[in-house]
């Protein structure tokens, strides 16, 4: 499955039928309680991750959260 992530495009082994959100980040290697995650131009909260099926050319922006003083 092609997504755009980030700006880049990604080609991604995710079967249609099951390409959660959640597990989509997984894959891209991400921590889930470190990031916020917008799917075409909605950010998606994370307690939806598991809900929100992904589909072919989808565009995802995935910001980590850094703390600092």
């Amino acid at each position: 499955m092609k997504l755009k992530v980030n700006g880049k495009e990604k080609d991604l082994d995710l079967d249609l039928q099951k390409a959660w959100l959640s597990s989509t980040i997984n894959l891209l290697g991400y921590k889930p309680n470190t990031i916020i995650v917008e799917v075409n131009n909605i950010i998606i909260s994370s307690n939806k991750w598991d809900e929100k099926l992904l589909k072919e050319g989808d565009r995802l922006e995935i910001v980590s959260i850094v703390g600092g003083g």
